[in-house]
């Protein structure tokens, strides 16, 4: 996996190549340089971490490909898009693809180190909401089956008498049940429990009833 502060840039001009690494090594960026999309996809892998600085406009292959084929080879890093005068259409086009900014050439070296900024801003909270997610679901792992569906239930908005009833079970053993899943969750609200149960992803899909 390359180096969490990665920068792959991608580019067919070498001098925007010279000139935008310089910049970005300066700033202690690492820089991985390519010079058309091609060579890009063909050495980056969904292992990769970073962000992408990416030319709309090479031949062969253009930026708004690449990012398709960064879709469907599960390359998930963040891109910011580079583009030429009048090229306001095609960046609008490449943000609804999954840009997350764009630069218009020629750029300032601080309009340059922002949108790499906003990418890694983008990384890290990607991370955070991973992580959340994990930890979520590694609690959620520790419930057993009848415990979890009072949850699922919990979730859904039902009180205690209804899951009773919607379970077949008794008012008294909804309540334990609910204790032991807060205990689980480590949990010491029933909002801290609903929290946990929609970052993995629980709310998501309706209870099997």
């Amino acid at each position: 996996m390359t180096h969490s502060n990665t920068v792959h840039l991608v580019d067919d001009d070498e001098a925007i190549r010279h000139s935008a690494s310089f910049m970005l090594r300066h700033a202690g960026y690492t820089v991985r340089t390519y010079r058309d999309g091609v060579t890009f996809l063909d050495e980056v892998t969904p292992e990769d971490s970073g962000c992408v600085l990416l030319d709309v406009r090479m031949p062969v292959m253009d930026g708004l490909a690449v990012q398709k084929a960064m879709s469907t080879k599960g390359i998930a890093m963040p891109v910011v898009v580079l583009t030429g005068h009048g090229d306001i259409s095609v960046a609008v086009e490449a943000m609804k693809s999954g840009a997350i900014d764009f630069l218009e050439k020629p750029y300032e070296k601080s309009a340059l180190l922002s949108a790499i900024e906003n990418g890694f801003a983008a990384v890290r909270s990607r991370d955070s909401h991973d992580r959340r997610q994990q930890e979520a679901a590694a609690l959620i792992a520790q419930l057993t089956p009848r415990e979890k569906e009072v949850l699922e239930r919990l979730v859904a908005g039902l009180t205690n008498k209804m899951i009773a009833e919607d379970l077949d079970i008794s008012h008294r053993t909804v309540e334990i049940h609910r204790a032991n899943l807060m205990e689980k969750l480590e949990a010491d609200s029933l909002s801290a429990a609903l929290r946990i149960a929609f970052a993995a992803g629980l709310g998501e899909e309706s209870p099997t009833i």
